[in-house]
């Protein structure tokens, strides 16, 4: 019998004055039951909508439909032809905005659990011991650049075939944005670590604390012997508001702030990285990095954590999930607000942020809504520190050091329908060419140009 509520299955969370002091994972995930329950909501509509709006274009109808059947090693069969990272996509993804906002059921009430099914399917596979079947390796040398989600994603499609893989990681723990960028209760880093120990176990091998571009450079990968490079470094280099007091101390860019929290685990006693806990903090923009940071300071021990955002709050970039769980948690929310300078004390140390309200114009061509300041609209917020979470872009080091590589003007590698770069079998996607986005995205990306090296190196 088809399940026709209009509502998502519930999944368990840990309650909301628990969870704002502990960094274990909000989400506690579906158990069997709700899982086939929450399948049978699916239409398995044939002309498949959800499939069309997923960037890896996984067959989710099929599946789902597996779920159902209770064949769930199958279902993960038919994701991993897609997505070689479902359990990280199964939490982190916006499915809101992606495969669901597809679904059907949408129409009268709430689409299907996709992005919760997807990560039972997953946690449950990882859950088991596997046999590993390695593919034969051609000897064909493969660099990648990064291993967040875009070279991971590449990797993945490369060792599938044969290719040889070594990836090239600047920091000491493998991820990316995975493990440095997304807190531990939204993304548990035993979960990565699985998913990259899968990567290893096809064959993958991963080169940490090596710096592209200082400890060498691409053009020196390329006398090495590597047929082709596939630059997946991300975008790491944080932007500020250029306002006054953004050196003070006490002023921080949420991908410093988060990198301490989720790598260095900063918050733990004795931590031999140990971080400034603030008593009230701000924390400026409304994207899920905006998020992270507001509700990682929460749990490290800040009384009062305000989000200062210039629109409204439906103009928040962030994920809704992520906005609900923050305001549960005691998150104060600032809409309409923008930050003109930062205050200090005789110390040089934070002491207000001074805002002005804003209004928003009617929408342009896109559908913007522009906002404007309100005349003498001027307060101030008292904190002791200031966490900037209004977007990166990515670090010119790979471009200053490799010749021929072309980049837009503010930093992203240029590439064609490919994936290709200006420079011969030198490719690159994710962050480092479009600037900060989503983990699928950033998959998908690195899956293109996995099928392009392929295509080109397959007969040798």
């Amino acid at each position: 019998m088809p399940n026709m509520s209009e509502k998502k299955t519930e999944m368990a969370l840990q309650s909301p004055s628990q969870r704002n002091k502990n960094f274990k994972e909000v989400s506690l995930g579906y158990t069997e039951e709700q899982a086939i329950e929450e399948a049978k909501r699916c239409l398995n509509c044939k002309n498949k909508p959800c499939k069309e709006k997923c960037p890896v274009k996984i067959n989710i109808p099929n599946f789902i439909e597996k779920i159902r059947e209770k064949k769930f090693e199958e279902a993960y069969e038919i994701i991993t032809e897609s997505s070689c990272l479902p359990a990280i996509c199964g939490r982190v993804c916006p499915q809101e905005t992606q495969c669901e906002s597809g679904c059907v059921r949408k129409i009268k009430g709430e689409s299907v659990a996709i992005g919760r099914l997807e990560r039972f399917v997953a946690d449950l596979h990882n859950s088991k011991e596997r046999k590993i079947y390695i593919k034969e390796q051609k000897n064909i040398k493969i660099a990648i650049v990064g291993s967040g989600p875009s070279g991971l994603s590449c990797a993945a499609e490369l060792l599938k075939e044969g290719f040889k893989v070594t990836i090239f990681e600047a920091l000491h723990e493998p991820g990316g944005v995975l493990t440095y960028g997304i807190p531990e209760f939204r993304l548990p880093k035993n979960i990565v670590k699985k998913e990259i120990e899968n990567l290893k176990n096809l064959g993958a091998e991963i080169k940490t604390n090596t710096i592209v571009g200082s400890s060498i450079t691409v053009d020196e990968l390329l006398k090495e012997g590597f047929k082709a490079i596939f630059i997946g470094s991300g975008a790491g280099l944080p932007k500020f508001m250029n306002i006054p007091g953004e050196n003070l101390n006490g002023v921080f860019a949420a991908n410093e702030f988060l990198t301490r929290i989720n790598l260095m685990k900063a918050y733990e006693k004795n931590s031999q990285t140990p971080i400034y806990v603030p008593k009230n903090v701000a924390i400026v923009g409304g994207g899920n990095v905006a998020m992270d940071a507001a509700r990682s300071a929460k749990r490290i021990g800040a009384e009062n954590v305000y989000v200062i955002y210039r629109r409204s709050e439906k103009e928040m970039p962030a994920r809704l999930e992520e906005i609900e769980h923050a305001k549960e948690e005691g998150i104060i929310f600032k809409f309409l607000c923008n930050p003109i300078a930062i205050h200090s004390d005789e110390n040089f140390f934070v002491k207000n942020i001074e805002c002005v309200e804003m209004t928003l114009e009617k929408p342009d061509e896109t559908g913007r809504r522009k906002p404007i300041v309100k005349k003498d609209s001027n307060f101030l917020i008292e904190v002791d520190s200031v966490i900037i979470a209004i977007g990166t872009s990515p670090n010119p080091l790979i471009k200053n050091s490799t010749k021929g590589l072309k980049t837009t003007e503010w930093g992203g590698i240029i590439i064609d329908e490919e994936g290709l770069t200006s420079k011969e079998n030198v490719y690159a996607g994710g962050d480092a060419v479009t600037g900060s986005a989503t983990v699928i995205l950033a998959m998908a990306s690195g899956k293109k140009a996995a099928k392009s090296i392929i295509e080109k190196f397959k007969s040798n």
